[in-house]
């Protein structure tokens, strides 16, 4: 067996490798190993290429097996063949190992790791000389990676349980597919605690449902914030230490706790049916586990979760809002209609949409006999009055389920942001003494609790201007600047002293545990105005990127101030700081990896390689998210944060394109009765509002900063563009001169394929950014009514002024010849590749 190779056998198959793999076209039929510094190309002309009935595309580079149902990895495409997954498929093969073309159900992925990003023809596939395997488009950039270099890979292998494996020269695994799942699990396939499936909805891993192994139990979930869970497997006895896992067995799907070995019993034990020929099993977009099972085509022989929950118990079975009842779908009440009136499982919006500037008018409809596939209390040992109290004054609030304790009044109190499909009590469910209450705005008084609808102007006059409750509980910054405590301690003794002493702090770091961990500063991911960016990992597995700031001048104000500003503040749009290392003269800052990088990577891109991936939904989500961190800093926390540095630049993408905030060396505190701050002029050309000349500023700086963001995301170049002709040169000037004659649309990158078929709210887009640009700050919106805006709350400003004032040094002052205080125009990555 491979585990007990000797090195010498090593070796020898190793050099043979050197010969038979050096060129895909060399490869024997059964050809499931490969040797470093081998690369593949998915070129039509390639050996080993496939077009099948269906028109789908296999380009294989690995394949484990001979006859029958077989595993490969290569190079795959669905039909269209636009763009192609690097992927691991089941494919039939005859008796002399070559690929065969049944009419139906070949080739079937179970694993990619490039769904959000596929790539093109002649993308290439590599294992570099050191170790890593790496993906690479056919411009060059990178797609995905194993990030295993210098972890002494020397080889890669598919096995036949189609697993992918880069192994070290002892066999051991390095690297295995094994461990990052995508939607599947095939045979003898471990869910480990804390991984999960997510549904890919076609090409993307853009599904809502995800299934996750816990150290509690298996537990499948739909997205939304909070994940709402609708099927959770618990554990019969209680986690304590070793590991827990699932695995998809012959006959089960199997739940271990507490296990080290092989050999111990599963502690629960999820029946399947017996496999008689392959058969893998896949989360769907709608939220079944299936299993799939190859006889004259893939058929599905289980639905492994709805034995247990149910047709009715999936989140979408009737889409938003919609009841299901008997496998039939309706709309609660005449305050819903249908999204289409021919797919009543599409699911109900409401016919007036809910708004936080008329929650004087909101009220409930209350569902009798109507259960939810899921309840978390929000607040307990209350009354069913407060519950629906509580619900009219949090705007994000969408129902008031209501759960009665045994013999009381009282009980639970449940407030989702997002209602999904609900359920009549039918005979066969258990049926709770509960209550759900629906918040609609109201239309008929029988529809309404008139009692719950009493007093409710005054109780809701305070909290017009809030914002929504989505973005978290306002979370405490204990920052406390008292520099010179000490008095016997020189400048450097004293600000080391002072950081031990603010509350809230992250993990400090040594310099030499930041060094070993990046591997002393090998891999640099890009540098900003104070400093370079290099990528590491911890000790547990973690992803880091370390900001290691450089020169003297401005080194303890920007580590100060990013320290203390994000040091003790959560939130899901801004880039979470791991860590700091105050050791002598280094001053680092430790944050999370983002893998796709900072997101001018992606909009001003001149190949238009990276711009193209980003389609309107998604850029739509970018700016929302960066939108939300602004709120939450500007509006939710203790002290008053703005940032003074928004850009491109400045905001990173992780690789689900979820936007973060990021860079707040610049950044300024006031106390929120502050309404107005004096402050030397900060930032970068460009994105500096005109009330700088005056050098007092409000928070609306950073909304003058999002407006341009917001210009050069939907426009897909910068601010200021020297090779333009000189009308287009400065961004702001074409868009006022398109704005009054009415073009939006050649504002609009020409990337941006799906733009045309969403040119209103494109339109609504550039409003929205002209808003944000007004010369007067008092005239720009808060970026709470932002939000409102984008998500349809609020309407926008009618009478927008489209005559920005531009003040000239905002264009021609250079890094070299601006403030000291004002920021290069440098690449500002905290990580991922460029």
């Amino acid at each position: 067996m491979l585990m007990n190779m000797s090195k010498s056998w090593i070796t020898f198959l190793t050099i043979t490798l050197l010969h038979c793999l050096a060129a895909v076209i060399s490869q024997p039929f059964d050809y499931p190993t490969a040797n470093l510094s081998t690369s593949w190309t998915n070129s039509i002309s390639a050996n080993h290429s496939i077009t099948f009935a269906d028109n789908s595309v296999v380009r294989s580079i690995l394949l484990r097996g001979s006859f029958g149902p077989r595993y490969a990895c290569g190079f795959y495409c669905n039909g269209t063949c636009d763009s192609y997954l690097f992927a691991i498929f089941i494919v039939q093969t005859n008796s002399g190992g070559y690929i065969t073309m049944p009419s139906i159900g070949f080739p079937q992925v179970v694993w990619s790791p490039n769904r959000n990003n596929p790539v093109r023809i002649n993308a290439t596939l590599g294992l570099t000389a050191e170790g890593d395997l790496i993906l690479r488009d056919a411009d060059g950039t990178v797609a995905w990676s194993t990030n295993t270099s210098g972890r002494g890979v020397v080889g890669l292998n598919l096995t036949e349980m189609g697993n992918l494996v880069l192994f070290d020269a002892n066999m051991g695994v390095v690297w295995d597919s094994f461990d990052h799942p995508s939607d599947c699990l095939v045979p003898r396939q471990m869910l480990v605690a804390g991984k999960n499936l997510t549904a890919s909805a076609n090409w993307t891993e853009g599904g809502l449902f995800s299934l996750s192994m816990t150290e509690e139990g298996l537990v499948a979930s739909i997205q939304s914030d909070p994940p709402q869970v609708y099927y959770d497997k618990p554990f019969s006895k209680k986690y304590s230490e070793g590991r827990s896992y699932a695995e998809f067995q012959n006959g089960s799907l199997a739940l271990y706790v507490d296990s080290v070995n092989s050999s111990s019993s599963p502690d629960v034990t999820i029946p399947t049916p017996l496999a008689a020929s392959a058969q893998y099993m896949k989360l769907g977009t709608d939220g079944h586990l299936r299993v799939l099972e190859w006889e004259d085509s893939w058929k599905e022989v289980a639905d492994v979760l709805t034995g247990y929950l149910g047709d009715c118990s999936y989140p979408m079975v009737c889409g938003r809002y919609g009841i299901c009842s008997n496998g039939q779908c309706s709309c609660p009440g005449t305050s819903f209609r249908q999204i289409n009136d021919r797919r009543a499982d599409l699911g109900c919006v409401e016919v007036i949409p809910l708004s936080c500037n008329a929650s004087e008018s909101h009220s409930f409809l209350e569902l009798n006999d109507v259960t939810y596939f899921t309840f978390v209390a929000d607040i307990s040992n209350t009354d069913i009055s407060s519950c629906r109290e509580a619900c009219l004054k949090n705007c994000s609030c969408r129902a008031a389920m209501f759960r009665y304790g045994s013999n009381s009044s009282n009980g639970e109190c449940y407030l989702p942001t997002q209602v999904f499909s609900l359920m009549n009590n039918e005979k066969d469910l258990t049926h709770y003494n509960s209550s759900v209450s629906i918040k609609v705005v109201q239309i008929a008084a029988v529809e309404t609790f008139p009692a719950a609808a009493k007093g409710k102007t005054s109780l809701l006059g305070p909290i017009l201007g809030s914002t929504l409750g989505v973005f978290g509980a306002v979370v405490v910054i204990g920052v406390t600047v008292s520099v010179y405590q000490r008095r016997k301690r020189n400048t450097r003794d004293v600000e080391e002293d002072y950081l031990d002493h603010v509350p809230g702090m992250p993990t400090r770091f040594s310099f030499e545990e930041l060094a070993a961990a990046t591997g002393n500063f090998d891999k640099k991911l890009g540098e900003g105005g104070f400093g370079s960016v290099y990528e590491g990992s911890l000790d547990n597995g973690t992803r880091i990127a370390v900001k290691h700031l450089d020169g003297v001048g401005h080194i303890k104000k920007s580590f100060l101030a990013e320290v203390e500003t994000i040091g003790s503040i959560h939130h899901i749009n801004l880039v979470r700081l791991i860590g700091f290392c105050a050791d002598k003269t280094h001053r680092l800052l430790v944050y999370e990896y983002m893998c796709n990088g900072s997101l001018d990577k992606w909009i001003y891109d001149s190949s238009h390689e990276a711009s193209s991936s980003l389609d309107w939904n998604c850029r739509r989500k970018i700016i929302l998210d960066v939108a939300k961190g602004l709120a939450y800093l500007h509006e939710d926390c203790r002290q008053k944060i703005i940032h003074l540095d928004i850009k491109p630049q400045n905001i990173l993408l992780d690789e689900h394109y979820n936007a973060k905030l990021a860079d707040f060396g610049l950044s300024k505190l006031i106390d929120r009765d502050q309404t107005q701050v004096v402050t030397t002029m900060r930032g970068t050309p460009g994105y500096l509002a005109p009330e700088w000349l005056s050098a007092v500023i409000t928070e609306k700086v950073d909304v003058y900063s999002f407006g341009v963001v917001v210009l050069e995301i939907l426009s897909g170049r910068k601010i200021f563009v020297q090779s333009k002709p000189e009308e287009e040169r400065y961004l702001l000037t074409f868009f006022k001169k398109k704005a009054e004659e009415g073009l939006w649309l050649d504002v609009v990158d020409k990337c941006c394929h799906d733009v045309e078929s969403n040119m209103e709210e494109v339109e609504k887009m550039l409003r929205i950014s002209a808003w944000c640009l007004q010369s007067d700050h008092e005239n720009r919106p808060s970026m709470s009514m932002v939000i409102k805006v984008m998500e349809g709350d609020k309407e926008i400003k009618k009478d927008i002024d489209y005559n920005f004032l531009i003040p000239q040094y905002l264009i021609s002052k250079t890094p070299e010849t601006s403030s000291k205080d004002v920021t290069p125009l440098l690449p500002s990555l905290l990580s991922g590749p460029r």
